[in-house]
């Protein structure tokens, strides 16, 4: 069976579960289990703490995993990122006492803490920059008030946190992060492909809807322009000569703009309706 790792807990967990779910797969209705079979699709998924997943992966106790790019890469194990997943988006920041710094080279011979020692780390050898990294697990925006570091690198969402704590984020990003499947470079066991092309198909269907439209015929070619699809919109006659159908698939984020458009150019009876799944 393929063994997948799933993150048991946190921002991480519920999404996951998510996509896998629309993916066809089973997941635990309990959250006490930690191993859960599914038969039918020939997989078994063990939940995990997301920062363990890549440990796991990289020593090839399990096949594949499910895990943010930020811990898979600090985690510095031989194993390789396969699909982004599109949730859980983040990023990995420089942040200190508001107006000290504005550049990663004033950090050299500085004190920085962080959460993530091995992504850190690498980042500061790259750019030649040789800071003392101190490892925090957690209340990392407090250590440069308690004096244990002079800077800090940190997961940023909103960064109201750091303001609070009277520091600001400096430099360029270090990492911008999102949920990531992981599994062994080089490796390709049996339903991996099968567990790629589901949940390909999944973000597929939250990227797009499906569009309908009926306009004449002498617009479809400006009409294909605002909806060209994938590859090209299906075109079909109708019962009326002097117009046809299209279907195409859209970006969700556009739907009202590409209406509105259509509208414009003479388009009637457009409709929109969610793609619950495909395979692209």
């Amino acid at each position: 069976m393929l063994r997948v790792a799933v993150p048991n807990k946190g921002s991480l967990s519920e999404s996951a579960s998510e996509m896998l779910t629309e993916a066809g797969y089973r997941q635990r209705r309990d959250s006490r289990e930690l191993v859960m079979m599914d038969p039918d699709n020939d997989v078994e998924f063990f939940f995990l703490r997301p920062r363990d997943i890549a440990v796991y992966v990289g020593k090839g106790t399990l096949d594949v995993g499910i895990t943010g790019r930020d811990l898979f890469l600090d985690a510095q194990v031989e194993a390789e990122e396969l699909l982004s997943l599109g949730f859980a988006i983040s990023t990995f920041r420089f942040a200190g006492p508001a107006g000290e710094f504005s550049d990663v080279q004033q950090l050299q011979g500085r004190r920085l803490a962080t959460s993530y020692d091995g992504l850190l780390q690498s980042y500061l050898t790259e750019r030649g920059v040789d800071a003392k990294v101190v490892r925090l697990d957690g209340a990392v925006e407090s250590s440069v008030r308690l004096g244990v570091a002079d800077a800090i690198a940190d997961v940023v969402e909103t960064g109201s946190t750091l303001k609070a704590a009277g520091m600001e984020i400096f430099g360029e990003p270090i990492l911008r992060s999102e949920a990531v499947l992981i599994g062994r470079r080089g490796e390709v066991p049996a339903g991996l492909e099968v567990l790629i092309r589901r949940l390909r198909g999944v973000i597929v269907a939250r990227e797009f809807v499906m569009m309908d439209y009926d306009i004449r015929k002498e617009l479809v070619e400006q009409a294909a322009a605002l909806t060209p699809g994938l590859e090209s919109p299906t075109v079909s006659p109708l019962r009326d000569s002097e117009w046809v159908a299209v279907r195409s698939m859209v970006s969700r984020t556009q739907t009202n703009r590409i209406m509105d458009e259509l509208y414009d150019l003479g388009a009637r009876a457009i409709l929109v309706s969610t793609i619950h799944a495909c395979r692209i």
